[in-house]
């Protein structure tokens, strides 16, 4: 028998192992004019997640048909989709043949200053760490309590929080990835220890990359960071915010992010 908020569901009800264990992966998908932006690529990491941990994806072609479906709905400025493993209450080790479980939001838009985009934002550094998990870094997995308690430390303060790992280097923001000019070239952080792979940020490597610029992927300290002549953050439903700000010191938006930032309306 299984309760839910003091109600019984009856003797075959399940609990979700996404509930129970954060067992499973999402995507949050921007909606423009009606489409679901970046989609084969939400689908891509959706799909290389799921080989990852062993979860039987569904089909691409019909997440790609529910996805634009929902898209069309009125009103629709975001998807969020969840793909779990599945239900059962059968401790962590799932059956093999577990069918997996998908649930697809169509929401609204979300509000966001304009001022973000163009004047830029506040960015500040955080004490909540992220965990070192090679097995898991990249993937947009339901476990994402570090991100929550990150995000705690800012209420009323900075609007986005930089996310150190153990050991003190910049990983990415609560919510987004993060950019650098670092002595004239582009410098990203490296994602193999912890962190999520944004797809606005792998659209603009490739972006850049098929531009002929340089990009640098590769471990970044937060002291780099404060010496930077331009910081930006990325992911798929915000576009590009400048930092006009890293704790107290103050910079400009500069060429590269206004440059993403018009890539980004061809996206």
């Amino acid at each position: 028998m299984l309760w839910h908020d003091g109600v019984a569901l009856g003797p075959d009800a399940a609990l979700d192992r996404g509930l129970e264990f954060g067992d499973g992966l999402f995507e949050t998908l921007a909606v423009v004019d009606g489409r679901p932006r970046l989609l084969a690529r939400h689908l891509a990491r959706l799909a290389a997640g799921c080989a990852r941990l062993g979860i039987e994806a569904p089909a691409g072609e019909l997440l790609g048909r529910e996805l634009e479906a929902a898209a069309r709905v009125p009103g629709t400025g975001l998807l969020k989709l969840v793909v779990t493993r599945g239900t059962g209450l059968s401790g962590y080790a799932a059956r093999a043949d577990q069918p997996a479980s998908r649930w697809l939001a169509a929401l609204p838009p979300r509000s966001r200053p304009a001022a973000h985009a163009e004047a830029g934002i506040t960015l500040r550094v955080l004490t909540t760490r992220l965990a070192e998990q090679p097995l898991l870094a990249g993937l947009k997995h339901l476990n994402r309590l570090e991100q929550v308690l990150g995000r705690r430390e800012l209420a009323g303060g900075a609007d986005e929080g930089l996310m150190l790992d153990v050991r003190g280097r910049a990983v990415c923001g609560t919510m987004s990835n993060v950019f650098a000019v670092i002595d004239q070239r582009l410098v990203t952080p490296s994602l193999e220890r912890a962190g999520v792979a944004g797809v606005m940020r792998a659209a603009l490597l490739d972006a850049w990359r098929e531009a002929g610029r340089a990009v640098e992927v590769r471990d970044l300290m937060p002291e780099e960071l404060a010496a930077a002549s331009e910081i930006f953050v990325s992911n798929a439903l915000i576009g590009v915010w400048p930092v006009a700000a890293l704790g107290a010191r103050r910079l400009a938006p500069g060429p590269c992010a206004r440059e993403a930032q018009a890539w980004i309306a061809g996206f």
